[in-house]
């Protein structure tokens, strides 16, 4: 039976040519606070685009400057970053990998100088500012910000686009009852915390027919928080909104303790695929080519996100490859030695 990681996955009008992804890894190396893709950018993700990772997701890019989660963030709130994610986009193409972004807003997570805004003027934990709470105008404003990002990144040539409501992030925060205490329809009941992402979705599907994904913590890991049976409703309103796949982590909506371990959200992504039947990404310490095989094989996950171990080993395909007896087609220049 030949391996199932490197078996091509059709999505929406994309097909990636494996089901290995970089999971987006925030490089905070924009030193001079504009957001700007750097050369560090083109390197660090063409390497693996050469490497040989099916589709590789570019870090949270922040849809404002105030929704930077450090000043050093990627941005997409101006015209001006096209140019430089647009190289980008080309430079990992060429490589023959499929491209996507996240795009993201860091809501009370963020560690700038600056105001900050929430849900709810709740403070993360004491290291971090208490933020001022939204209005509906500034919750409008940051809908419409998603939307130009998700404008910003089509004219840039991403043929994915991620939303970030993981992590304790702002739509995160709107998702989980731990970080929201708002009285009005963005509060409350399930419904009423998820009308934000709902508008967001909407806002961004206005602009953007390619495959939407959107990454969620399934599990807040406190009482009262979120946990992955209580996501699959949610997720089944983000399925007819027209989210195409769910990209399942976990954790860091508040600050709680978390056992974690090989696999340890690998559950958490199987209940919701099967919970809600839609497509999902699994992430968290899979370092071995084995245990990606046998996510896949047992229909636990559609696609493998990759963080850490692509940091340690931008050729992890190519070690993927030689265990599982697949075959992977090196760039032309490196023949020799693969």
């Amino acid at each position: 039976m030949s391996a199932k990681l490197f078996s091509p996955y059709a999505i929406k009008n994309i097909t990636l040519k494996n089901r290995i992804v970089m999971s987006p890894m925030c490089m905070y190396s924009c030193p001079d606070e504009d957001g700007i893709v750097q050369n560090w950018h083109k390197t660090h993700y063409t390497s693996r685009a050469v490497g040989g990772v099916g589709l590789i997701i570019v870090e949270a890019t922040a849809v404002t400057e105030q929704g930077r989660i450090s000043p050093n963030d990627l941005g997409i709130w101006s015209d001006e970053h096209v140019s430089g994610l647009s190289e980008l986009v080309s430079l990992i193409k060429e490589q023959g990998a499929t491209t996507g972004i996240q795009i993201a807003h860091a809501g009370r997570k963020a560690e700038l100088k600056e105001d900050i805004i929430a849900p709810s003027a709740i403070a993360f934990n004491d290291r971090y500012q208490t933020p001022k709470e939204m209005t509906k105008e500034t919750i409008q404003e940051t809908v419409a910000a998603f939307q130009k990002g998700a404008e910003r990144a089509k004219k840039a040539g991403f043929e994915v686009i991620e939303l970030h409501g993981a992590h304790g992030y702002l739509l995160n925060q709107f998702l989980s009852p731990i970080s929201n205490k708002r009285a009005d329809e963005y509060g409350g009941s399930a419904e009423n915390r998820y009308r934000i992402v709902k508008e967001t979705i909407a806002a961004v599907r206005e602009v953007w027919d390619g495959p939407l994904f959107i990454r969620i913590s399934a599990n807040d890991y406190l009482e009262d928080g979120m946990t992955p049976e209580q996501y699959i409703e949610i997720v089944k309103w983000m399925k007819e909104d027209g989210v195409d796949l769910i990209d399942v982590s976990s954790g860091a909506v508040a600050p709680a303790r978390i056992h974690v371990f090989p696999g340890y959200q690998v559950p958490f992504s199987e209940t919701i695929k099967h919970g809600a039947e839609i497509a999902t990404g699994t992430v968290g310490l899979i370092t071995s080519s084995i245990h990606a095989e046998e996510i896949l094989q047992n229909d636990r996950a559609d696609l493998v996100f990759l963080a850490r171990e692509l940091l340690r080993n931008p050729y992890w395909p190519r070690t993927a490859a030689q265990e599982l007896n697949a075959s992977l087609t090196p760039p032309v220049q490196y023949e020799r030695g693969w």
